[in-house]
């Protein structure tokens, strides 16, 4: 039973984001490129980003990964888009929760950051 005070593992958010990604796909002339790979779920994420005049202009998620990964992915694209570098690099995963409205356990955190990792390594 799920307590009224925690809310569901999957969210309204996340189940629509996994099944119908905004920001999924390959982004021609990417400038910025970057992939990892979450051993202990078997999640893959490549984040794309274009960056103009010190801001990402687009950015775009590839991969084969969980409900809550790809949510995560496909948001975190969203918030990026038309930020600074700088900005785009202090995003955490408590900017990403806020917008999936989920109550992540522990031990799927890594789910939520691999994209938020793997953001930092085509950012840097």
């Amino acid at each position: 039973m799920i307590s009224p005070t925690r809310p569901a593992l999957y969210s309204q958010t996340i189940r629509e984001r996994w099944r119908r990604p905004r920001f999924r796909g390959e982004l021609p002339g990417a400038t910025a490129t970057a992939e990892d790979v979450n051993p202990l779920c078997g999640d893959r994420v490549r984040m794309q980003v274009k960056l103009a005049d010190g801001r990402v202009s687009a950015a775009r998620f590839a991969g084969d990964s969980c409900a809550i990964c790809t949510a995560s992915a496909d948001v975190l694209s969203e918030l990026i888009e038309g930020r600074s570098r700088a900005e785009a690099a202090a995003l955490g995963a408590g900017d990403v929760l806020g917008v999936l409205q989920a109550d992540v356990r522990p031990t799927r955190m890594r789910c939520v950051t691999l994209p938020i990792t793997v953001l930092a390594k085509a950012l840097g």
